[in-house]
This record gives structure tokens, sequence and C-alpha cells, in this order.
């Protein structure tokens, strides 16, 4: 029997795969990082939306790891912010594309639709940065911004951390770190879109999508053979790892993605751990789409689904905490 799911593919995703897959010119993982960066950048403004108009959008950098600096960009519908929750995001890319730009107009649309200050991070990339350089710098990130320092310009109660793809992979690797040894305030909910969660498995979806998607299995394979993690480790493959304890997760993939099958099985992993998970999946769309929603316009109503839903966990976490705190000890 043909699974709907994967058998339907949406006009507007058909319209750019066929534009995709007919053009010409060598592909992202034959030119090398340095020119796929370029490329990615190049595309922008034919595949995704303008940015919009924001009241804060501010450069800021935090300490890094190895002694140097972290690159972060902050997006506020606001500029007068009280202290509350922050979303962190961390783009996607493969661990090898992407910056604080190519995911600008992402990150603009979360902050005004939630009405909430977004911080993007823009962690070191590999090859010229191996893992684990990228959860280094997202856990140093995160601890930073928790921290609620002056340079924000408001006080931070809990994080939300959220990013697509590889970005989506750190969110959870950042959430997990931060659960074992907590930061100056809380993780009060957790948004992985489409992440890579087990680096040592093919999943059925792998073998489905990975020609003519969009995210193809070459480019897979040159995205893992420059990020040249140990996929043994939770760090690398956070599936593996002990869920219990995570923050409310609110889950979101795309039915006709390679990756589409890893997302299903965290969303498993989570419920079985008993963390209150909420599972979206984009159907008749692709990996990446929420950077192609000038080329796929129907990508704007899954991201305004998506924050539809979590905005409420955001605003019952942020209850719980208020009240937690009002309890007599």
């Amino acid at each position: 029997m043909t699974d709907p799911t994967t058998a339907y593919v949406r006009p507007d995703v058909r319209a750019f795969l066929d534009y995709a897959n007919a053009a010409p010119g060598p592909q992202m993982h034959e030119a090398g990082a340095v020119e796929a960066r370029r490329m990615m950048r190049a595309s922008l403004p034919l595949v995704d939306l303008d940015v919009g108009v924001l009241a804060v959008r501010r450069d800021l950098a935090c300490p890094g790891p190895d002694g140097g600096t972290i690159p972060l960009r902050l997006y506020d519908s606001r500029a007068d912010r009280a202290p509350g929750p922050v979303l962190v995001y961390f783009h996607g890319g493969g661990f090898v594309i992407g910056d604080l730009d190519t995911h600008e107009p992402l990150c603009a649309q979360i902050a005004r639709t939630l009405d909430l200050p977004v911080i993007a991070v823009d962690y070191r990339l590999a090859p010229e940065h191996r893992w684990p350089a990228a959860p280094d710098d997202c856990e140093a990130a995160a601890r930073w911004i928790a921290s609620g320092p002056a340079d924000l310009g408001f006080g931070v109660s809990g994080l939300v951390l959220a990013g697509d793809s590889a970005g989506g992979t750190l969110s959870i690797v950042t959430a997990l770190a931060l659960r074992d040894a907590p930061a100056a305030s809380p993780v009060i909910a957790l948004w992985p879109l489409y992440p890579l969660v087990d680096a040592r498995e093919r999943y059925p979806s792998y073998d489905q999508f990975s020609q003519g998607y969009f995210l193809s299995g070459e480019g897979m394979t040159w995205f893992d053979a420059c990020y040249a993690s140990d996929k043994t480790h939770w760090r690398a493959s956070p599936l593996q790892a002990r869920h219990e304890g995570l923050p409310p997760t609110l889950i979101l993939t795309a039915a006709l993605d390679p990756l589409r099958d890893q997302g299903r099985a965290f969303a498993q992993a989570t419920i079985a751990a008993g963390v209150p998970t909420i599972y979206r999946e984009a159907i008749g769309n692709i990996h990446g789409f929420l950077n192609l929603r000038r080329a796929i316009p129907s990508g704007e109503g899954d991201l305004m689904a998506c924050l539809a839903v979590l905005k409420p966990m955001i605003v019952e976490a942020e209850a719980n905490r208020v009240m937690a705190q009002a309890a007599p000890r």
C-alpha cells in the first residue's frame, strides 16, 4: 500500500524541485565549503523572504570555549523588553554552511510572531573547525545568554532552545548538556526542526528521499566527512543519550526529508522518557523548507502552525516557574 504522506508532493514544492533539479552547475558538495557558503548566500533573495521590520536587530558577541568570541545576533519586536524567556537559535547547514545572515528572515519572523527576543548563534563551522567545536560553542553561548549579561539589555528567566537541521541537532545536544549541568536560567522548551539525531544509522526515509528531494545523499556524505564527529558519542548522536528530564519538546519534520525518520525516532524516545512532546510533520514538504518560504510559500503555514503550538508551551513553562518561585519553602 502506498503511504499517502510520502506519495503527496505539494504543488509549490514540486515546482521548486523541478527548478532545483534542472539547475546547471556544480552542487554544493562538489564546490567545496567556501564556495558552497557563497552559493547559499547568493541564493537567498531568490528562495527566502525578506527580513521585515523589527524594533531591535543588534550584533553581539560572547566568550567562546577556545579563548575567542562567538558572534551572536539579537532580534526583538520590542525596544523595551522586560525580563522573561529568550529563544536561542542555532542555524542549519550541515555544520558546514549557514551563518547569521542565511537564517535572518526566519529568526526575525520567530521574534515577531512569538513576541520574544531571539538570539542567533554563529558557531564555528567545519571543516575548518571539526566536531566538537560546534556543540562547544553552542553550549558556551547558551550559558552566557542564560546568565542575563548586561549586554542584552534585559533580564533572562529561561531559555527556549531551537534550531533547524544541524542546528536542530545542536539544540538537542545543548539541552542535554544544560540538563546535566544547569545554567543560570533553566531551559524551558526545546524546538528541534528536522534534526539529525543518529549519525550511526540509515533510516528508511534516507533511502526514500536522498535523491531528487533537495537534500541529497551525496550532500549528506560530504557534510558528515567535513564534520568528522565521533558518531558513537551522544554529542553527535543525541538519540542514544538518556532523555529523561528534557524540557517540553516540539519536533518538526518534513514528510519528504531523508532525515524524517530521525525526527520520528526522537519523538518516540522523548515520549518514552516521559518528556511532554508534540510532534508535527509537514506533509508534502522537503528538508530546509523554512529557509525556502519565497520559493515554497506553503511553508509559511507550517511555521505559523508550529509557533502557534510553541507559544502556549512557553507561556505555561513561564507560569510554572513563577508559581514555583512563589511557593513557600
